[in-house]
């Protein structure tokens, strides 16, 4: 089937893309979130002319083609462009064989463990513990993942002795059955890095997530070869030949794709198949409650070295306002810690069409 219309309704924060093959069968995607307008801009610049005509059959060299056809950009915004296509394609196909996307990747329905993940450094440890057990007793998460340091942060902390302090606080008020994780965002060089790693293995922590510069592999190696929690990233690579070699050198011990960032389904498998290949399991990005979280969602329910759970991000309008209204109905309902992947075609979701009212479209047509 050939791709015959691409279709954008966008934001500045997150965009949707409608394909339509030669039959009329169409399917939904999402381009990355954060300046989705541009991103839409990208997709009907630099991806649409390259597929416009072309067989979905071969996803992968599909994709292959565009990132030859625009060698000059290989950058992030041609591959969060490429992901509106690439998921628009799988919604596509589910739908017209009436199966999840979990089933068409081989997986099936069902629920999944999912982390409770905060994306806030300007709240207290203590307000921080007591916002995780409030979610606890509500919705039953066991895992938990807050922020040290600052983002991005050349050794700072979000304020002086946050980190210390958040540390032992989130051991002490959910318990020594809770699984905790935390996440640095590039903020350490190795060697204090490796200090605050010493601190967390001693509270019992087992995800340490991007703790050095992640353009930095060799940091990051030094970091992972130094302890026994677990070291994780690469939510921000989109170039695989980086994956190669992040995954070859062992860079870390968990790989954290992010499948809008990457490009979308088909080349997140890839990373996938490096992945098991070196025995490395594979807990990816998804931050936000767009469709991301719900891509992730199939995408774990199929693969043979899924991570121990989803992340799920609890921030709510007052963080992200534009989280809300894009669907008819909530996909995200967590329930005794888990979400869950239903049997429905595709995705299983419906945009609103109030929300795409409002939005800004354009159109690539053959």
């Amino acid at each position: 089937m050939k791709i015959t219309r691409i279709e954008t309704f966008t934001t500045e924060f997150v965009g949707f893309v409608r394909l339509m093959v030669e039959d009329g069968s169409t399917g939904w995607g999402q381009v990355s979130t954060y300046h989705s307008d541009i991103t839409c801009k990208v997709l009907h610049r630099q991806v649409a002319p390259h597929i416009m005509g072309r067989d979905i059959a071969d996803l992968d060299d599909l994709m292959d083609l565009v990132v030859e056809r625009e060698h000059k950009f290989p950058g992030s915004y041609l591959r969060r462009a490429m992901s509106g296509v690439d998921t628009a394609i799988w919604d596509l196909r589910g739908r017209r064989e009436g199966k999840s996307v979990a089933e068409l990747l081989g997986g099936t329905p069902g629920r999944i463990r999912a982390y409770a993940s905060s994306m806030k450094r300007d709240i207290t440890p203590a307000d921080e513990a007591e916002r995780m057990k409030r979610l606890r007793d509500a919705h039953g998460f066991d895992a938990f993942k807050v922020r040290a340091g600052a983002e991005v942060g050349r050794g700072r902390d979000e304020w002086p002795g946050r980190t210390e302090e958040i540390i032992p606080t989130m051991r002490r008020e959910l318990g020594d059955s809770a699984a905790l994780l935390i996440d640095a965002n590039s903020c350490y060089a190795p060697a204090q890095a490796i200090e605050v790693g010493r601190m967390l293995e001693d509270h019992g922590y087992e995800h340490f997530e991007e703790p050095c510069p992640y353009w930095e592999l060799e940091q990051t190696r030094e970091v992972t070869e130094a302890l026994d929690i677990a070291v994780t990233g690469g939510e921000q690579d989109c170039d695989l030949p980086t994956w190669k070699r992040m995954i070859d050198m062992r860079a870390v011990d968990i790989v954290q794709p992010d499948i809008l960032y990457l490009g979308g389904i088909a080349r997140t498998l890839r990373v996938v198949k490096m992945a098991e290949q070196a025995g490395l399991p594979v807990t990816p990005h998804c931050a936000n409650l767009s469709l991301v979280t719900l891509f992730t969602m199939h995408l774990l329910r199929a693969i043979p070295n899924a991570g121990k759970y989803l992340e799920f991000s609890i921030e709510g309008a007052d963080y992200y306002p534009w989280q809300e209204g894009l669907f008819t109905s909530d996909p995200y309902r967590i329930e005794d810690g888990h979400a869950t992947v239903t049997d429905a075609p595709g995705w299983g979701i419906e945009i609103s069409p109030d929300w795409l009212a409002r939005a800004h479209y354009s159109v690539s047509a053959a």
